[in-house]
């Protein structure tokens, strides 16, 4: 018996990937969403409870919120030539004004933390500058502050016209949760879940003293949250984005710095679960492969094949949706359902047992006398596929353009093509000290099925999709990509390393 999961109406994409991956929670945001939840959980981090599910308690740092994303006029104040006292004075007024009906209570707090009206306002500047997003047109209390350390977390909310602040599934749609679980599930889950407390959760940290010093005492929801639903108990790719993590924290570089490759390194193995769920379901054995061209002026037959690749993975999903609604017709509880004194009775209910779907009370208009098996498996994947096309369906382009893997540069078409920034997190990722490049080439081809240069390509040149020059080609110039950024050193013209620039690890 599959879980009931609440608030869908059926339960298809759930069961596959879980509840729920989405198209709008940027990788940014899942990891946002996943330190909400390790530091309510940080006393046994990433660790499986024993007993039932694993909940958290998010906070809600309104005050902060406001502070820096609701509060407009504070440097017109800091301008004016007038006195500090009539600055705050000022300043106080608007703001209680403005946010009378939020929970932000006395801000008079502010004046025993603050010496002067303008450290207070080179503190929001200095905060708000760093935050994500900050000059989208987001609503002020769906943007979020970098996570300098606990006191800068906070879960995305919506306010109503009376003031009163609810959780909103918009931005924080749960993938963090699922990460959260992800990684609880991955063999060295607990090792990362103490390291990621040590380093980040320091409260003593200046720039999170600068935090609580804007937020006061902390605000938190009035109630705990269970975590999602993550169908896999297990999945080599939960332990490749922990080791991958570990690694990235185990480098010789400031916390901060490596939170970066944190989130492109959840995104891409994010993006691959998504694909490789997908691709099993769907019921195709050969691994993910992701055909990157390493972007040149001139237009190659690679730049071709990597955008036939783009498209054929932008496919999966909903192949795999239509795929698992099917597959209630291979097994034996639906033969016996059509063998039956009541075959369409035998078969909706076997239907609601797997999907939650139809409704018992047939409240939908979905089942009749005469609606048979087959009918409501026609009826569910059409509407299985409709509402994937909402959300999941969107998942792999806007999470692979996120990364810094897909692209559209001097191309009509979108197709794997990593930035910088996604190459030099795949550098620091994996290699410890220096690696070989061809080694290079096919551990990311092992890894994370990216197809660069004509070893890893073989498949595509036995099939004659591309000839050996062309992937040679791109493999060169992902090498002189790679010593354009400081990463590659050539010994000889037939052998070259990729170095990683933070080698010395950190004592743990």
């Amino acid at each position: 018996m599959r879980p009931a999961i609440k608030d869908v109406d059926f339960a298809v994409d759930e069961h596959i990937w879980g509840h729920r991956l989405y198209d709008e929670q940027l990788p940014h945001m899942a990891v946002l969403e996943f330190l909400g939840i390790l530091a309510s959980n940080r006393i046994s981090p990433l660790r499986p409870p024993s007993a039932g599910e694993v909940t958290y308690r998010p906070q809600r740092q309104i005050r902060l919120r406001s502070l820096l994303f609701n509060n407009p006029y504070i440097e017109t104040i800091r301008a004016r030539e007038v006195s500090d006292e009539d600055k705050w004075r000022q300043w106080t007024e608007r703001f209680t004004e403005d946010c009378a009906k939020l929970e932000n209570g006395d801000m008079s707090y502010l004046r025993n933390v603050f010496n002067t009206f303008d450290d207070f306002a080179k503190a929001v500047e200095l905060l708000r500058s760093s935050s994500f997003e900050a000059r989208s047109n987001k609503r002020w209390s769906s943007k979020f502050v970098f996570p300098f350390g606990p006191d800068a977390l906070y879960e995305d909310l919506r306010i109503g016209a009376d003031g009163a602040a609810s959780n909103d599934r918009r931005f924080f749609a749960r993938t963090g949760e699922l990460l959260y679980l992800m990684l609880t599930r991955a063999e060295n889950g607990a090792k990362l879940g103490d390291l990621l407390v040590e380093r980040l959760f320091d409260r003593k940290a200046p720039m999170n003293r600068l935090v609580r010093a804007l937020q006061g005492e902390t605000q938190t929801s009035g109630s705990d949250k269970t975590v999602g639903y993550l169908p896999h108990a297990t999945h080599p790719r939960f332990d490749r984005l922990c080791d991958d993590w570990l690694a990235i924290l185990s480098r010789d570089m400031p916390v901060y710095d490596a939170l970066e490759h944190l989130m492109a390194s959840a995104g891409l193995n994010l993006l691959l679960y998504f694909l490789e769920c997908g691709k099993a379901q769907a019921g195709d054995v050969d691994p993910v492969e992701l055909i990157c061209e390493i972007v040149s002026r001139e237009r190659t037959k690679v730049r071709a094949l990597s955008g036939e690749s783009y498209q054929f993975n932008q496919g999966l999903s909903l192949r795999a949706i239509r795929a698992s609604v099917e597959s209630v017709r291979l097994t034996d509880e639906w033969t016996k359902a059509s063998e039956s004194d009541e075959p369409n009775a035998q078969s909706a209910a076997l239907m609601r047992s797997w999907f939650q779907w139809p409704p018992e009370n047939g409240s939908d208009g979905s089942v009749t006398g005469d609606t048979t098996g087959d009918m409501l498996i026609k009826s569910l994947v059409d509407m299985a596929e409709s509402r994937h096309e909402q959300h999941f369906g969107k998942i792999h382009a806007a999470w692979s353009r996120a990364v810094g893997l897909s692209s559209r540069r001097l191309s009509r078409r979108t197709r794997y093509a990593p930035n910088d920034k996604l190459l030099k997190t795949l550098v620091i990722s994996m290699v410890d000290d220096r690696m070989q490049f061809d080694e290079f080439l096919s551990e990311i081809r092992n890894r994370y099925g990216m197809i660069i240069g004509d070893a890893e390509g073989g498949r595509l040149m036995k099939e004659k999709l591309v000839d050996q020059e062309a992937l040679s080609d791109n493999r060169e110039n992902l090498e002189a990509r790679l010593v354009g950024l400081g990463l590659v050193r050539r010994l000889s013209d037939s052998c070259s390393f990729v170095e990683n620039p933070f080698t010395f690890e950190v004592a743990q």
